[in-house]
């Protein structure tokens, strides 16, 4: 499958003056943390002036293992939106919208679930992990219908808006080569109606956790959310993993590993001077406490602007509701212009069987 770096796209795209459309989006399990922003809403408000950008809030997806917690959903949908938006993503500019309110989305997984075998969907890479994270076998009878089809949802969220692109990490390429089969097999059975999305690898490496295991996760508590108090950072960045062999600040350090250079090197804009404390820290001549001071004063630098225009968009609820309605109405606009070429392409257009004599 073709893929180009999120800068070899932006450049591409620019010189060609024209505007692909991108779908990218999130579940709404809670607020967002320095990974989402580092794995993909830099990328999203940096991209948003090239390309024609929807970014769908996947509730429906949040009920495959969450289904004791759809009662927090819509207010999650609410501190995910405001997160957006401090972050920089423009509503004139990328359309907001929510995955269960658009039932051409519905309409459309149907279809392609007709187009992929059961077996497909087990050898799906994501499916066996993710499976194995909620502790279900893929392989077995204890896995879900809306489960196993998870990665045909996904395939109809990126193909209802005809989507040129996804912008997202290495982990997702499973999810994109499976919708990549499915537009394909149902322009070969029906009529060419879809395009083949492409992946935009991010050039940012995965933000790890604060503990240094894995990646940054709300279900593992190792996270630094955007809309975290000064008092939150400050607290986490000082239980942060550096370098277990290391007993006094005079002792030489490792960087390899050390989660607060990971970190410096993610946010913090003056490499000279991170490369600078690296060397002092090689030999012995810093200690962890002024590194973490340094890095709590970097993050709350980065964090403070956004939170300011978080705090200033939640005191509007309106506008907030506005927003969401706003891109709803234009998701399902768009949804059923793509819906009628489908039903069209399938010979499922009966408008004529209704129509007054």
């Amino acid at each position: 499958m073709s893929h180009k770096s999120i800068k070899q796209r932006k450049r591409g795209i620019t010189m060609k003056n024209q505007r692909e459309t991108i779908l990218t989006g999130d579940r709404p399990t809670g607020k967002l943390h320095l990974g989402h922003y580092v794995g993909s809403l830099k990328n999203r408000v940096a991209l948003q002036d090239v390309y024609n950008t929807f970014i769908i809030i996947a509730d429906f997806q949040v009920l495959i293992d969450h289904l004791e917690d759809s009662h927090k959903v819509k207010t999650n949908i609410k501190e995910i939106t405001l997160d957006y938006l401090g972050a920089g993503i423009d509503p004139a500019q990328t359309t907001i919208f929510i995955q269960s309110v658009v039932p051409q989305l519905a309409e459309l997984t149907v279809y392609l679930s007709m187009l992929v075998t059961v077996s497909r969907l087990r050898r799906n890479p994501t499916v066996k992990s993710e499976a194995q994270r909620i502790g279900v076998d893929s392989e077995q009878d204890n896995i879900t219908y809306g489960f196993l089809g998870y990665p045909v949802s996904q395939a109809a969220d990126i193909l209802l808006f005809r989507a040129h692109c996804v912008p997202a990490g290495e982990d997702q390429r499973p999810h994109i080569e499976q919708t990549r089969e499915l537009a394909n097999r149902f322009n070969k059975v029906f009529g060419k109606v879809f395009p083949l999305p492409e992946l935009l690898i991010s050039e940012t490496p995965r933000l790890p956790g604060i503990f240094g295991e894995g990646k940054m996760s709300k279900s593992l508590g190792n996270a630094i959310y955007l809309s975290d108090s000064a008092e939150e950072v400050r607290r986490k960045v000082m239980s942060m993993y550096t370098d277990p062999t290391r007993k006094h600040a005079s002792d030489p350090g490792h960087i390899e590993g050390n989660v607060v250079f990971t970190y410096l090197d993610a946010f913090d804009s003056d490499f000279e001077r991170v490369a600078d404390l690296k060397n002092k820290y090689q030999v012995g001549g810093i200690g962890d406490i002024e590194l973490k001071n340094h890095l709590f004063e970097v993050l709350m630098n980065f964090l403070r602007p956004m939170q300011k225009r978080r705090n200033e968009f939640e005191k509007h609820p309106d506008y907030i509701q506005q927003v969401l309605k706003d891109g709803c109405a234009r998701a399902v606009e768009i949804g059923e212009e793509t819906m009628k070429l489908v039903r069209k392409a399938v010979g499922y257009n009966y408008a004529d069987l209704f129509s007054a004599k």
